[in-house]
């Protein structure tokens, strides 16, 4: 992938309709189909979240929400619903979204510490970023996740 992308980073309140359904189509397609879990994507914390994301070839490329501390996790931001369309799969654009989501919630959250709920066969990923495993093992929806945490100096 050699274009330059275009991240997006907006409060829920302004995102176009276009880009909610772009976003809740590309997740849907990521976890309930691919990844077969039944679940209530659609929690409420969507609201109370920025969301990330770009698009490529007119298509929602990847996306991600950014939620701050107090609402997932207390004292901590998050970062959730980290999702890549199957067709940019190994083209880098994970990794370029997580690097842009880091940084976003460094500027959004005055560097709150981070914690995620990362799928364990992912943690080796995360943890290329500094992110560091924080209790056990655990199910949800049917998939091995851990905590994982990230701090800043």
């Amino acid at each position: 992938m050699n274009e330059i992308i275009q991240w997006q980073c907006k409060k829920f309140t302004e995102l176009t309709s276009t880009e909610i359904y772009d976003i809740l189509q590309l997740r849907s397609a990521v976890f309930v189909v691919e990844q077969q879990c039944i679940f209530l994507d659609i929690d409420g914390i969507d609201k109370q979240s920025y969301h990330l994301f770009c698009y490529y070839k007119n298509e929602l490329a990847a996306c991600c929400r950014l939620i701050a501390p107090n609402i997932v996790y207390q004292d901590r931001a998050s970062i959730g619903r980290v999702a890549n369309a199957f067709s940019v799969r190994g083209s880098g654009i994970g990794r370029a979204m997580m690097k842009e989501a880091i940084e976003k919630c460094k500027a959004l959250f005055s560097s709150a510490p981070l914690t995620i709920g990362a799928q364990l066969y992912l943690k080796k990923f995360y943890g290329s970023f500094g992110f560091v495993p924080c209790g056990d093992v655990y199910l949800e929806d049917g998939i091995e996740h851990i905590h994982m945490q990230l701090f800043f100096n």
